[in-house]
Formats: C-alpha cells, structure tokens, sequence
C-alpha cells in the first residue's frame, strides 16, 4: 500500500508545483535586476530633447536666413517634402503622464501640466507645416491604427486649451505644491531647460500661446476660437497669465562640450565654412536699417574691402546672396568672396556656440506690440517694440551705448580657433542714435506692422525652426525672393506635405484629408484653412 501510494502522490506532488509557479512569457523574460518601467522623469528628458529646432538646416534656408552655395550640402529649392513627425515624441509624453500618476503625482502634477504644453507645442507645429493632421485619434495605439485627420481649426482650438489648462495647473503647483500628490511623480526633475522651475514654465506656456493666436490672425472673426479676447486677457491679467520679463526666460537649448556640440563648430569648418553664406533676404534688411546686428552675424564682403578697399565696418560691405539665384552663378560668386559669409568668431570658433532659442522674450515683446498695434488689446505697442529689439540685441552683446568689438576672419587662415587669425574693429554704438531713423521708430498703422515684423524677423536669426516662414507665408513680411534658385516656379511653398507613410498606413484618411483641403492634391501650394 504504502508503495502504490507512493507512486500516486508523487505526480500530484508535481502537478502542484508545475501549476503553483505557472508564469507568463513577460514575467520569464523580465531581468529583475534592472528597471521594467521608464520614470516620468527619463521620459521628459527625452521629449525635451527632441523639442528644439537646432541652427544649421533647412529650416533657416526655407526662412531665407542662411543659403547653401554648394549642392553637396544642399540646395535652396523650395522642393518642400513630409512635414515633421512627432508621434513618437507625443507617445512619449501620453506615457510620461501615466509614470508620474503612477509614482505619486495626483490628477494636478508637473508631468501633466507640461504634458499639455508639449501636445500643444508638437501638435500645433505639425498643422502649421501640413494642415490638418491626426490628433484625438494618434496616440490610442491598437485602438485606432487608422487614425481619422482633424481640422486645423480643431488642432488649434485644442492646443489654446490645452494651454490655458496648463497655466492654470502650473499656477496651483507653484501656489501649494504640497496639495498635488508626494513622491516622484509629483515633483519634476531632470529639465534641462530651466532647473525644474514651474514659474518659467508657465511663463513659456503663455508666450507659446500669444504665439499661436498671433499666427490665427486672419481668423479674428471665428467666434469659436475668441482670438481678440484670449489676447486681451493675458495681456490685462499678467498675475494669472505671468510673461516672461527678460532673456533670462527663454526657452533656451544650450550646448554642452563634449555631449553635444553646436551644429558649427572647429571640427566641420574646412568642410562648409565657405559651402553656405548670408541671404540677401537678411543682410539687406540688417544694412537697410543700419543695424549693428549685422557685425555680430554676418562678415563683409572680402572682395569689397581687399579689392575694392571698402572699409569692413561699412554697411555697404555687406552683402548677402539672392535665394532666387542659380546655384552655381551663387557657388562662383561665393568662391570670389562676393558674399557676406556667416560670422566665423561667433558661430565657427567654440564647440558651444550661442544657446538656440525656441520660445524667447525677444519674439514675445514683437508678438505682443503686433497684437496692440492690430487693436486687440490696451497697451503701448512701441514699447513693447522696443523692449523687443533690445532684448535681441542684448543677446549679441551689443550696448545700448558704448563699443561693441567685432571680429571678421581672415581669408587664408587655417584654424578658426585662433584669435590672431581674426580682423578686430571697435565699433561704437547707440541704441538711441539707431533707433531714431525713420526707418526703425515705431509708427503706428499699417507701417508699424511692417517695423515689428521686420525685427521679429532679425531677431529670430537661427532660433525658433520655421517661425520666420511661418510669419513671411502669413504677412508676407519681409519680402522672400524667389527665382531658378528657388525652384517650385517661382513661388514660395505654402506648406510641407504629408509624411509618406501616410500614403499607405493611413491611406482612407490621407485621402480624405487632401481631398478636403487641396483638390486631391498633397500640393506644397495649397493654401491651408489658417491662411484663408
């Protein structure tokens, strides 16, 4: 008996074991000696580093800044292909939030605040490059593979609530962090923007959201978006709604050596240092006003001071390149040193460069003087104008009254890093002096219009990505030129098209959505709903 017993229990014995440690394939794979879940943390360090639209690409050429004078390196050609995808980021910050309420952060807490922000940031830039895209459908995974395109009044109308939402979130955490939840979910770190200080978050998240209703401007009359009285609150209510007050504010991409270079530094200058130079779109603007600005960007032209013997600190030694220009009429031209080549001393000689803005106090004050000037709030439009200029010029080290040395490179040196390889001019200068010419003081109406967008435009030179598109293609200011250089006939593209993926995961949808707003045609001329 006790041997047949035996022989029984034995395989119970073990069916027990087998299904008491029955485990799925997920549990078997996991390494237990590593984390299984990315922090709230890790993941906004990631999102924020995708957020910036760093110097150096095709986004200050199609903006008419910065020309490629040699096709290797590109060309000028208005040929605009997929507009920029950020799903992937925007995935990022859907599971960002979900980490930080999973780790002690309540319905109200710093990842989900800025969660807003970002989704407003990312979703609004995509439509202002394509139109209509994908939004309450994108980011649901398995549930929505084939998501449907919302109008871009729809992604508008959402990316100012979410904005205003944000402000109000980061108002309460800032006021009585203690009431939004403990641990690491509730307590932001790892920004490397701004030190995790809330207060000049919320700062950026107004001035983003005076952005966008500015880039709403012909659209004043939607009842549904209230885009006069939305700029009038912030501008009446700066408790509730806080601006930024100086540089200090922006928000600001700074290189670090070695983790990451500037886009222009020592290592890449022998290969196009001399491949790309200054757009006549710019540098004319710059002479035109007479602005020291251009010492502090662009160098002279060598030909006009070595062979024509112009004085390098003359305005009129400057000059810029057409974008409408054959390329290879442009490329000779350049190798004669014609043009006025970027600034070697400044964007060339360190592996840090200058910090790349995308939301700054600069573009903040001429957004704000605009909006005054179109009569959309009470205020002084010319002194925020002001503010405007000084702030941009105070970022190139220029005094209001006082020198301001500057230094050219000298054709034939080899090494970009040595101070003795540069012509050195001290050049003096006074904000008052520049200011009073006609050209500059602020005047009220339509030709102040003009003035304010004309300095956004200067002060927006290699920061912000397609800011300065996106304001020609609304104003029309300044000029953009086109010709054989350009391509697309002549014309300025007026949008990016659709990512081609599109084309076959989405195909229903794409069609549908090109069909709405373009003819059937995905069309770089199509005129977008926010343009009408």
């Amino acid at each position: 008996m006790k041997k047949t017993a035996h022989i029984f229990l034995l395989p119970l014995v073990l069916i027990t074991l087998v299904t008491g440690c029955k485990k799925s394939f997920e549990e078997l794979t996991q390494n237990t000696n590593k984390p299984n879940a990315v922090s709230a943390a890790l993941l906004l360090n990631g999102v924020l580093n995708n957020l910036p639209d760093l110097p150096d690409g095709a986004k200050e050429t199609y903006s008419q800044y910065y020309l490629n004078n040699y096709d290797y390196y590109g060309n000028n050609r208005y040929d605009l292909g997929g507009g920029d995808d950020y799903y992937t980021t925007l995935k990022n910050v859907v599971e960002m939030e979900q980490r930080a309420a999973a780790t002690g952060g309540a319905s109200i807490n710093p990842y989900e605040a800025l969660g807003k922000f970002f989704k407003a940031y990312f979703f609004s830039k995509m439509s202002l490059e394509m139109g209509d895209i994908p939004m309450t459908q994108a980011l649901k995974g398995l549930d929505a593979l084939e998501p449907v395109y919302d109008s871009q009044k729809t992604v508008m109308q959402q990316s100012l609530a979410w904005l205003e939402s944000a402000n109000s979130d980061l108002d309460q955490l800032i006021k009585n962090p203690a009431n939004f939840g403990t641990g690491a979910g509730a307590t932001l770190s790892n920004d490397i923007y701004f030190n995790n200080d809330l207060s000049k978050w919320q700062k950026t998240v107004n001035a983003l959201r005076i952005r966008l209703l500015l880039q709403l401007s012909k659209k004043t009359a939607d009842t549904d978006l209230n885009v006069i009285t939305q700029f009038a609150s912030i501008i009446g209510n700066p408790t509730k709604y806080p601006l930024m007050t100086s540089n200090a504010d922006n928000l600001q991409y700074t290189f670090v050596a070695p983790n990451n270079y500037y886009p222009q530094n020592p290592n890449n200058f022998g290969q196009s240092g001399s491949r790309k130079n200054s757009s006549a779109t710019y540098i004319s603007l710059l002479t035109r006003l007479r602005d020291p600005r251009v010492y502090a960007t662009a160098e002279p032209s060598r030909d006009l001071v070595d062979n024509a013997k112009q004085s390098a600190t003359d305005f009129a030694s400057f000059v810029g390149a057409d974008a409408g220009l054959d390329l290879g009429v442009m490329y000779n031209n350049a190798g004669l040193q014609k043009y006025s080549f970027i600034n070697r001393k400044r964007f060339y000689s360190t592996y840090t460069g200058e910090p790349s803005i995308q939301i700054g106090y600069a573009e903040l004050m001429l957004n704000i003087a605009e909006g005054i000037n179109r009569g959309w709030a009470a205020g002084n439009a010319e002194t925020y104008y002001i503010a405007g200029i000084k702030a941009s010029m105070s970022a190139y080290g220029i005094p209001e009254t006082g020198n301001y040395t500057a230094y050219f490179y000298r054709p034939g040196s080899t090494d970009v890093t040595n101070s003795s390889n540069y012509d050195t001019f001290i050049i003096p200068v006074d904000f008052n002096t520049y200011y009073n010419q006609t050209t500059v003081k602020y005047t009220a109406g339509a030709t102040g219009i003009t003035q304010i967008l004309q300095q956004k435009y200067l002060a927006l030179f290699r920061h912000s990505g397609l800011e300065s598109y996106f304001t020609y293609r609304r104003t029309g200011v300044p000029a953009f030129t086109t010709g054989p250089g350009t391509g697309n006939g002549n014309r300025i593209a007026q949008r990016f098209k659709y990512p081609s993926a599109e084309r076959t995961a989405n195909a229903k949808n794409y069609l549908a959505a090109i069909t709405s707003q373009f003819n059937g045609n995905d069309d770089i001329n199509g005129i977008m709903w926010i343009l009408k």
